[in-house]
């Protein structure tokens, strides 16, 4: 027996599944594979087939939904709208990069439980920026995988906008394969209510002369609960590597909770690695100075969680990118004020 029925639930010693446990996330049952509505995806056309895999939340996605939606990026920037629709809705995103692209994916809907899966390929001397912008239904549940393999003398920027949904759980690994490979990642979240959003990122650096950064900032308000885990994985043939990651969080409210935890595993000797995390209430000296100019409470604090979440974009190089970031942050936290 393969596939999904075959493997065992994750223990929550697991480090990818400690705050998110499995059944927790599941949308029925985790003996059960339930009929799912398809993701709608604006662009891109259907493949089939997914390629197999032992890891239970992508093989769970996989076996939900057996078609596979490709984009062939050609240079430009791109925008594409994934719709989530029903009681469980799944979609899987293979999207093949062999030039300089950018594309900004904003994730829409009203689903009780949504899965996305994505993989994607950066061909040699390309380069991608990409960020997926959440915009659920606050009732939502999402489950995200994805996989990523950036190859010599490549780039890839993904940027993630987290806004929607009430529990959701993300599991992003990049695989440094060649030289001259990078990735620069960049999360901001905002919880609002009982929102519950749990990111876990792996950079894999397989030889050396490679680069990786992550950036993840966290606004939290009422009892949401953000956690951030990053590990950055440096082989033993990985010298000349560069690696960091650095986690951020504002606690708005007594109830919030944000956990952020940064690991390395470094096997090689000469490479460049740092991580470091904080967390703390919004800076009463910053408030009171918006406070003095004119500014209601409500008004100075949006202001300042909106500086900070898009302090964590300051390192994406594209402008494209940057811009749907801020455009969708301005309708969020004006959508607030109201």
């Amino acid at each position: 027996m393969s596939g999904y029925a075959s493997l065992q639930v994750p223990p929550t010693s697991d480090h990818l599944w400690r705050y998110t446990p499995w059944k927790r996330i599941h949308p029925t049952s985790v003996d059960e594979i339930p009929k799912s509505e398809p993701m709608r995806f604006s662009l891109g056309e259907e493949a089939e087939a997914i390629t197999a895999t032992q890891e239970i939340a992508r093989a769970f996605i996989s076996e939900l939904n057996s078609s596979t939606t490709t984009l062939s990026l050609v240079e430009g920037h791109h925008d594409l709208d994934a719709r989530a629709a029903g009681h469980i809705c799944s979609g899987h995103l293979q999207i093949e990069c062999n030039s300089h692209a950018t594309l900004a994916i904003r994730l829409s809907g009203e689903p009780g439980w949504c899965g996305l899966r994505i993989t994607g390929e950066i061909a040699n001397n390309s380069s991608l920026s990409i960020v997926l912008i959440n915009e659920l239904d606050s009732n939502a549940v999402l489950l995200r995988c994805e996989d990523w393999q950036v190859a010599r003398d490549s780039s890839l920027e993904f940027s993630t906008l987290s806004l929607g949904g009430l529990r959701i759980k993300s599991d992003i690994r990049i695989e440094l394969e060649q030289q001259g490979a990078q990735a620069r990642g960049a999360f901001a979240i905002h919880g609002k209510g009982p929102r519950h959003d749990d990111h876990h990122v792996e950079i894999a650096h397989r030889v050396g002369h490679t680069m990786s950064s992550l950036e993840v900032h966290a606004a939290c308000e009422d009892s949401s609960h953000s956690i951030a885990t990053g590990l950055l994985t440096i082989d033993e043939e990985a010298n000349g590597s560069d690696a960091g990651q650095v986690f951020r969080n504002i606690l708005l409210s007594e109830k919030a909770r944000a956990e952020s935890i940064p690991e390395l595993e470094v096997k090689a000797h000469e490479v460049s690695a740092a991580h470091g995390a904080a967390s703390g209430p919004i800076d009463a000296e910053q408030l009171h100075y918006l406070m003095s100019r004119g500014l209601s409470p409500e008004e100075a604090t949006t202001t300042i969680v909106e500086g900070f979440l898009l302090d964590a974009f300051k390192d994406i190089r594209s402008s494209a990118i940057i811009d749907a970031i801020r455009t969708r942050l301005l309708v969020h936290l004006g959508c607030e004020l109201i």
